[in-house]
């Protein structure tokens, strides 16, 4: 599930950057999202593969301050990233012929800054009391389908669910794979005869 989360995402990167049809706001908040979530599911997952791995639930306390930090910043700025995609649908649906000079470039990077700024702001103290809370009033059971549920389940359907139904998406994934199947072969020396 955690590949396939982080090479899902990747491609949406990928094919975001390397067509140029893509290149606008809607499309520039998905490949937004789709790194936040690499990095939202990359803070947590490695290590809970490695405890399962080696059976140890060890973590230092600075460990667990810094996953809990970055694990807190991106989940935020993904609720965030959301929030800001939403507005720019409501845009392009209720003010077609403005959209374009209202969602200029200045404006999107402008939202995804905001989007960073506020979730340190607003989120990081409520999630703190969060996972500070008593561990005895807690089900340990329910608390891990839920840590699943978002850490791992969720970034790895986004992809899925935002952007592999999109026709654009779609096209600029077969180009992109297309551009690697002539590539590869040069970068490895190897030539194709006809």
């Amino acid at each position: 599930m955690y590949l396939t989360t982080v090479f899902g995402n990747l491609l949406i990167i990928l094919a975001v950057s390397s067509d140029s049809h893509l290149h606008t706001p809607m499309y520039f908040f998905l490949s937004n999202l789709s790194l936040v979530d690499i990095c939202f599911t990359s803070t947590t997952v490695p290590k809970m593969l490695w405890n399962i791995q080696t059976q140890s639930k060890v973590i230092t306390y600075e460990g667990c301050i810094t996953q809990m930090y970055f694990f807190i910043l991106f989940g935020g700025l993904d609720i965030f990233l959301l929030t800001v995609m939403a507005y720019d649908r409501y845009v392009a649906i209720c003010h077609p012929l403005h959209y374009m000079v209202i969602m200029n470039s200045r404006l999107c990077g402008l939202l995804v800054l905001m989007s960073w700024l506020s979730v340190v702001s607003l989120f990081y103290g409520t999630i703190l009391g969060i996972y500070l809370s008593s561990a005895s009033t807690q089900s340990s059971y329910s608390n891990g389908t839920a840590s699943v549920m978002y850490t791992v389940v969720t970034p790895m359907l986004n992809p899925f669910i935002y952007s592999l139904r999109n026709k654009d998406i779609k096209r600029a994934l077969k180009r992109l794979v297309g551009m690697v199947a002539v590539k590869v072969p040069i970068v490895l020396g190897l030539k194709k005869y006809t």
